[in-house]
């Protein structure tokens, strides 16, 4: 067992956005991004699957299959490769991200 502390906690970042990674084993992957309102989110496709869980916050998510409003509690699939970000960001978001099997294990290379 292990508990992960600060999973989920916001972080102010320095400049634009901050991932912090808190778990790694080979199967998933566990960190926080935070975004600060009216930030801007660069992400692009993953090679592995994702959950996020938004801990704190308000903002949409676009991906492919369309869009939809987020806040404390939204819990997000996002599968392999599809393109997603986070925009209208109205209040500082934090988001507990899960990947499996762990970020960049696929990533060809």
């Amino acid at each position: 067992m292990r508990i992960v502390d600060g999973a989920g906690a916001y972080s102010p970042p320095e400049h634009g956005v901050l991932w912090i990674e808190q778990l790694r084993v080979p199967d998933l992957s566990i960190g926080t991004y935070s975004v600060p309102a009216g930030g801007t989110d660069p992400q692009s496709p993953h090679t592995e699957d994702e959950v996020y869980v938004v801990t704190a916050g308000r903002a949409r998510i676009v991906t492919d299959d369309g869009e939809a409003a987020v806040g404390p509690g939204s819990v997000i699939f996002v599968p392999a490769g599809e393109a997603h970000r986070f925009v209208d960001i109205t209040e500082d978001l934090a988001v507990l991200v899960i990947f499996g099997p762990a970020e960049y294990s696929r990533r060809p290379g």
